[in-house]
Formats: structure tokens, C-alpha cells, sequence
């Protein structure tokens, strides 16, 4: 397809960019508030001094921000898809030398707490299992009030200003013209924006890796994404990174795995949070801590207040506080889970903020978000309130909404007039600027971009090196996936020409797997450095453990009941969870007459729902299932998914009909049950060179 030209004549490699390395564009209406004032920075918050915190008279910050928590109702804007469990968090060991917050002055002592967890992108009636970001919210019910820790299970952020979350969020949502694509960020105006925003390519690489697709909200790592203060009584201060890490370990499913599991099983994820405590299978998290001065922080190559950046585990190792145990569903979804308002605002004597312009943005944003569940935002409609001079901005939708905003520019920047689209208002240089006053205020209240948050690139080079092959090889496959869904090619293109600032073989797979020439690459607004690699950012390179994985038992009429006894008491001793499967939800005759009752029918449950299979049948049974489309599949995507596959000798019959070959993953039940669980939480990742599977 023939480039379009661009309205502004200029080309998208050509990014006007603040000391910050931020996009800075011009041109167009002038950018206002609601009220018709003009806008000069679009970009950053207005802060005391270039590191100091957001100041309350920002007008332009608070407008967009109030306008933009209020757009949807009744569900929540961002994580309206969730799912949530009681409780209890105990200190495993006291740190009253750093703080003095009550929950860690005491080994042992334990307070209440609620969990939830939830996607991102998607509405509250999307599904469990998209390729996105997972909210992992805590809050903890204090005898000093409720510490709520608001994080993702993702370390690192998109954005580094808060100014930036409604055009992020914008963009990422369905598109405005069309209404889709639901819980999906493979479409032309998520990349659009992310190709000029230097700043997401570290979340990128997080995003387009395995973390994004996880097995089981059990099975996730938290993360507080900010720096946070500890104080101890001496009011002496530490910088401090908060962390959790699964009992169950990390542990994520392929990209076609997601994709089947949302059609067998929309719920999955809360679905495996229910049953894991209705079975005792309690999920369980350690609290750890990273911990540093600022002396320490200042001498780093990144900004500890950067929410795009993280501090290396082999730097600062975390150190473990702390154990949350989820034994508790809630009695009322409605009640509990829906109506659950987490504030970063909330916090307790002994933890405070930092100056992350992102979390400062939070700390009123959330407090305003719970508030919009009812009324609205667009009073300034109203006649008597309109403003009788010109106003132009992206804030749209909410109740009341009285405009028509036509095209898909509801967020900046965006490049959509080089697709000869409106690409809406730009802020301008005769827009409003606060009074610069150093009188109080270090070097002046300014709008501006601190130049240590200007490498964007360093520690996204750094996570997609830390990868295994097979790691790297997954994210070379979604960046495919979702570039081949965005139909601007311009947009394609100035992607691939950020990739080039994280790894030339990384944006040169992607543009291969595209069928595009490789574009020369956009300028970094500071040279990447090269990093260590760390092994902490790998899924594949920590030996996962096999307890409160899933195991699919297929059976049938006449399967061997002493292998069936034994698979099972080898599970139950390892603690793999099993569900029976069989041709019918009644059961199955084993040999012998006994009936062995069913959890699931063939039809209901495809292998993807679970870590490994195990197929007892006897050669009749084999013979019978081999003419059934459901049982082929079964085994087949098993194999494709690289699990590992026990079964009988007479389970030949559907072996052949399916076609696998046997491999190392391949284990025979009649001898051997141990040997299948000892590799229910692996992969054999080597066999997906042989199926060829686009995952």
C-alpha cells in the first residue's frame, strides 16, 4: 500500500521531543481546557522544581484527570474485569528500623486483608485470558487504617507522567469509530501511540512477553511498580520497592493456549481462584522489600522516581517480610468484589510517597475514580457553564455527553493526519503558564521533563537479553501478531524503528515476519547503555514447582484402574491438582466394574485447561475415542502446547490417529506415573520447532 502523505507535511520520523525526550507536537487548533483556555504543555505535570511533586493548582492536570476518571460508569475505566479473595497477611520478620507502620513491627502478627486481581484493558464483561497486564491490588485492614497497595503484575509502567493515562488508556480501549477490538491491544491506535512514546518500549518488552499470558492469577508475580518511603519513629527515611512472590511459582500459558482457553472457558482465572480455595489449595504470596538511600539512588544511570524503570534484583536483592495467604471467597461478588474501592492515597503511618510524577497523578485520580461511579463530568455543557470561544481537547464520553466527536482522535500524540485523518487539537506555545516563582520553590514551578528519565531503551535491551530463546522467540511472535492487526503502515514502521534502539535482530524478526523492509531507526533521545543481563526477568530460567498445577486424567470405559490409582496418588503426593475426564459427565466403568466419576466431559474440557495430561485408556477405549474430534484435540494440543503427555500402551490407537511422535515428554504410565508429575510445570519447549505452532 502507497504511503499517504501527511497532513503536516512532516514525516513520523521527525518527532518534536521536551528535554524529557517526550513528544512534543505542534500544529493544528490550539489544545484547551473545557473552558477555552489554551494549553501550552500537554505533556508533563506542573511540578515544584524538575524532580519536586505535582502542585494542586495545576488546572490542566486536574480538569483532564477529573473529566477523564468520570467517562465511564457504572464499571471501572481501566481493570473493570476483576475477581477478588479474603485473606491474611502475617510478618514473617520485623523491620521496625525502617518503618514504624504497625504490620511490620511485630514477627508473627497478622492482620486481614482483601486481593484483586484484573485485567487491564478490558470491559467488565470481557474475559479472563486476553494478552494484557494484571491489576494485583491489596488492601490491608490495619489497627492504624487501611494500607492499600496498588500495583500490576508487572514491575514497570507504559507512562512516566500521570498527565499521560487518559491518552493511554484512550488508545489502548476499542477504537473511537468503531468499538473494537474488545480487551485487545493488537489494533492501529494502541501501537500509534506507543510508536511515539519512546517511554513504553521497557513495558513493551514486558507486555509482548510471556507475563502477559499467565496460567493462573495464582501463579503471578506483584509488584508496587512506584518508589515508596519507609519511615521509622526516629523519622529517619529509606526508599523502598515492594514486591510479591507465588508460593506456586511463575507460570505462564502460549499465546494459542489463551486463545482456546477463551473460548473454552471465558472465567478461567477466577474459575481457578474459586476452586483453589474451595479445595484448600490456599494461594499464597511472600512480601518482599527492596530497600535504598538516595545517595545510592543518585548514582544509578536511571531515575529511581522513573515508573518505566526497575532496580535489578541482583543489585538490590529483595529481602522477605512478609507472607499473604487468599483462603476466603467472597460470600456477594456485587458486595464485595465490585464495590471494593483501592486508593494508593491510603496509607499508614510509617509508608509515604515519593515524587513519581505517575503515582502523584494516582494519589487523586483513584480517590476521584470511585466517586464517578455516579453523575457526571459534563457540566461544563451546560449553556450557562459553556465557554463562547473555541474549545478543543480529547476529553469525551460520560453521561450527559452532549457533542458529537467525530473520527478516532481521542488521544495525542497520534500521527493519524499522515493516514489523512483529523488528528485533532495540538497544545500550544501562547497556551497558559503558571507564574514562575523560586521564591518558595527550589528553581521555579516548571513544566518539564527531568533528562534522567530520558533512556527508554537500556532496560527494555536489557529484559528482552534476560530471555530465554524460547522467551525471545514468544515476543518476536506477538509483536508479529499484533503489528499484523494494525492497518496503518506508517504506524508498523515507526515501530519497528523503535525496536531497532532495544535489539537490531529483535525489529529485524518482527519486520521479516511482517514481509516489511526494516526502517532506519528513530533517534534516541539518550543512547541506550548496555546492562547485565538478569536472570530475575525470566519466567524459563526458574525451575517452577509442580504443586497447584492442574493434571487431565482421560478415561474411558475399561481404562486400567491400578494406573488410574497410581497417577493419582502420585499427584495427590506432589500436590498436582487432577480432573477427571471422560466421553460422558457420568464416568467410566474401569476395568473391573468399578465407575470412576468424571469432573469434566471430553467436549467441555480441551487439554489447554491443563499443565500435563495423563491418557489411560484401554485399546478399545483408545479405538472409540479416536473417532471423536474432541478427543483428538485433546491430545494433539497437548502435544502442540508442549506438554508433557503420559498414557498406556493401549492408548496407541488415538496416539497414531493424532500423529504425534513420542519424544522426551512422553511418559508410560503402566511403569512410570512419578516421572509424568515431575514435569507438570515445564514445557517441552524444543518440540515447538516441530510443530510449527504460531504461539
Amino acid at each position: 500500500m502507497a504511503k499517504q502523505p501527511s497532513k503536516s507535511g512532516k514525516s513520523s520520523q521527525e518527532i518534536p521531543q521536551g528535554s524529557g525526550g517526550e513528544t512534543q507536537q505542534r500544529g493544528g487548533p490550539a489544545l484547551t481546557t473545557n473552558h477555552g483556555v489554551p494549553i501550552s504543555d500537554n505533556q508533563n505535570t506542573l511540578k515544584a522544581g524538575e524532580r519536586g511533586p505535582a502542585l494542586l493548582e495545576d488546572f490542566v492536570l486536574r480538569e483532564k484527570i477529573f473529566h477523564f476518571d468520570h467517562e465511564r460508569i457504572p464499571e471501572r475505566i481501566v481493570h473493570a474485569r476483576g475477581t477478588g479473595a479474603h485473606g491474611y497477611f502475617e510478618c514473617t520478620k520485623a523491620i521496625p528500623e525502617l518503618t514504624k507502620a504497625s504490620l511490620f513491627q511485630k514477627k508473627g502478627a497478622k492482620v486481614p486483608v482483601f486481593t484483586r486481581f484484573s485485567t487491564v484493558a478490558g470491559s467488565k464483561g470481557s474475559k479472563d485470558t486476553p494478552r494484557d497486564v494484571r491489576g494485583f491490588a491489596v488492601k490491608f485492614y490495619t489497627d492504624e487504617g487501611n494500607w492499600d497497595l496498588v500495583g500490576n503484575n508487572i514491575p514497570v509502567f507504559f507512562i512516566q507522567d500521570a498527565m499521560k493515562f487518559p491518552d493511554l488508556v484512550h488508545a489502548v480501549k476499542p477504537e473511537a469509530d468503531r468499538g473494537f477490538p474488545q480487551a485487545a491491544t493488537a489494533h492501529d491506535t494502541f501501537w500509534d501511540f506507543v510508536s511515539l512514546m519512546p517511554e513504553s518500549m521497557h513495558m513493551i518488552m514486558w507486555a509482548m512477553s510471556d507475563r502477559t499470558l499467565p496460567r493462573s492469577l495464582r501463579m503471578m508475580e506483584g509488584f508496587g511498580v512506584h518508589t515508596f518511603h519507609l519511615v521509622n519513629e526516629a523519622g529517619d527515611a529509606k526508599m523502598v520497592k515492594f514486591h510479591w512472590k507465588p508460593k506456586f511459582g511463575v507460570q505462564s500459558t502460549t499465546w494459542d493456549e489463551a486463545v482456546k482457553i477463551s473460548g473454552a472457558d471465558p472465567d478461567y482465572h477466577r474459575r481457578d481462584l474459586f476452586e483453589a480455595i474451595q479445595a484448600g489449595d490456599y494461594p499464597e504470596w511472600e512480601l518482599g522489600i527492596q530497600v535504598f538511600d538516595e545517595a545510592w539512588a543518585d548514582k544509578q544511570p536511571y531515575d529511581v522516581l522513573d515508573a518505566t524503570k526497575l532496580i535489578p534484583e541482583e543489585e538490590i536483592p529483595v529481602q522477605i517480610i512478609g507472607r499473604m495467604v487468599l483462603d476466603r471467597y467472597p460470600d456477594n461478588f456485587f458486595a464485595e468484589t465490585e464495590q471494593a474501592a483501592f486508593l494508593p492515597s491510603n496509607i499508614v503511618p510509617g509508608i509515604e510517597f515519593s515524587n513519581d510524577p505517575l503515582l502523584q497523578g494516582r494519589l487523586f485520580s483513584y480517590l476521584d475514580t470511585q466517586k464517578s461511579r455516579l453523575g457526571t463530568t459534563n457540566f461544563h455543557q451546560i449553556p450557562i457553564n459553556a465557554p463562547k470561544c473555541p474549545m478543543h481537547n480529547f476529553q469525551r464520553d460520560g453521561m450527559m455527553q452532549t457533542q458529537v466527536h467525530k473520527g478516532r482522535a481521542n488521544y495525542e500524540p497520534n500521527s493519524l493526519d499522515e493516514a489523512n485523518e483529523d488528528a485533532g487539537p495540538r497544545a500550544t506555545d501562547a497556551g497558559f503558564r503558571s507564574i514562575l516563582d523560586k521564591q518558595n520553590v527550589g528553581d521555579g514551578k516548571r513544566r518539564v521533563r527531568a533528562e534522567s528519565f530520558a533512556d527508554h531503551f537500556s532496560q527494555a535491551r536489557q529484559f528482552f537479553k534476560s530471555q530465554t530463546e524460547v522467551e525471545q522467540n514468544h515476543m518476536v511472535a506477538a509483536l508479529v501478531f499484533e503489528l499484523s492487526k494494525v492497518q496503518l503502515n506508517h504506524v508498523r514502521k515507526r515501530v519497528l524503528a523503535q525496536l531497532r534502539n532495544v535489539d537490531e535482530d529483535l525489529a529485524k524478526r518482527a519486520a521479516d515476519g511482517l514481509g516489511i523492509d526494516l526502517p532506519d531507526a528513530i533517534a534516541a533521545a539518550k543512547k541506550p547503555v548496555e546492562l547485565a543481563a538478569s536472570d530475575a526477568l525470566s519466567i524459563l530460567k526458574h525451575k517452577a514447582p509442580v504443586a497447584g498445577r492442574m493434571l487431565g486424567l482421560l478415561v474411558a470405559d475399561g481404562s486400567d484402574a491400578d494406573v488410574v490409582n497410581a497417577v493419582m496418588e502420585q499427584a495427590k503426593a506432589q500436590g498436582v491438582m487432577v480432573k477427571v475426564v471422560a466421553p460422558k459427565v457420568g464416568g467410566a466403568k474401569l476395568e473391573g466394574g468399578k465407575l470412576l466419576p468424571a469432573d469434566e466431559k471430553i467436549d467441555g474440557a480441551p487439554s489447554v485447561m491443563f499443565d500435563a495430561v495423563a491418557i489411560v485408556l484401554s485399546e478399545s477405549g483408545a479405538r472409540e475415542l479416536a473417532g471423536e474430534k474432541a478427543a483428538l484435540d485433546f491430545v494433539s494440543d497437548a502435544f502442540a502446547h508442549c506438554k508433557a503427555i503420559g498414557h498406556t500402551a493401549d492408548a496407541k490407537p488415538l496416539l497414531d490417529k493424532v500423529g504425534v511422535k513420542p519424544d522426551d515428554f512422553f511418559f508410560d504410565l503402566s511403569s512410570d506415573a512419578k516421572a509424568l508429575l515431575a514435569k507438570v510445570s515445564t514445557r517441552h519447549w524444543s518440540r515447538e520447532d516441530k510443530v510449527k505452532l504460531d504461539v
